[in-house]
């Protein structure tokens, strides 16, 4: 469900990817929209025109597109169109035009919403909350993976895969990399940590998330070119970090 505007666990299954691309050529309105989808716990991801765009949702599978109609190198109509050939993951198309066989066009071609210019950032929001209510998932159907440029975790066989080799981790290192993952951007002090890994009944030092961090650095052998890191906060903890995009 959609509890204060924030992605939640869904019946059946729960969404844990957070980018949400968004697709214009006009940098006012791309900062702007960035400005509210981040206050509404999202990741924005920023394409200038068409080509940027279909690069980075091949690159990241964001988990809906804001995507403009009129842009360079490629309109959003046949951005459309070659989306929709692999994938259904919704988009909402967002235009000066407002003539109705714009907003047709949109629809038949696979849109899941439209929205004309000028528009207020909080429609736009409702929009995309209306839109992702309708991505319950149905029983039988849980997935829980999480997935970050180069990076997926699948907690149903404590998989990791990093640029698609995967990686072998203990049950401790792989539930530690989960949380951080979990929640980008969010400091995890120590004793976090422990309670949520090791669970209120431990007892042990707090220097075991230190060594935990440590040998899963070392397993993960994170370098410059990842899209991600696991940060140390000095005197508080650690997070994951997701790089600019």
């Amino acid at each position: 469900m959609w509890i204060n505007g924030n992605i939640r666990e869904l019946r059946g299954g729960r969404i844990l990817n957070k980018y949400l691309l968004i697709a214009d050529d006009n940098d006012g309105i791309l900062d702007i929209l960035s400005t509210y989808v981040t206050k509404e716990g999202f990741l924005p991801l920023i394409a200038h025109d068409g080509e940027e765009a279909l690069k980075m949702f091949k690159e990241y599978k964001p988990l809906l597109m804001l995507l403009d109609v009129m842009m360079p190198k490629k309109d959003g109509f046949t951005v459309c169109k070659e989306i929709r050939e692999t994938s259904t993951i919704p988009i909402i198309m967002v235009t000066a035009k407002g003539e109705d066989g714009d907003r047709i066009m949109g629809l038949d071609i696979g849109a899941d919403d439209y929205i004309v210019k000028p528009f207020s950032p909080g429609e736009v929001m409702a929009r995309i909350r209306a839109v992702l209510r309708r991505l319950d998932i149905p029983e039988g159907q849980r997935e829980d993976i999480i997935c970050h440029p180069g990076l997926k975790i699948n907690i149903s066989d404590y998989e990791v895969i990093i640029y698609e080799k995967p990686v072998s981790l203990t049950k401790k290192e792989f539930e530690i990399l989960w949380l951080l993952a979990s929640n980008p951007g969010k400091v995890f002090s120590r004793d976090n940590l422990l309670n949520s890994v090791w669970g209120y009944e431990y007892f042990g030092d707090a220097r075991t998330v230190d060594t935990h961090i440590k040998r899963l650095r070392s397993k993960i052998n994170i370098s410059e070119t990842f899209s991600w890191d696991i940060k140390t906060i000095w005197g508080v903890g650690y997070k994951f970090e997701v790089k600019n995009v």
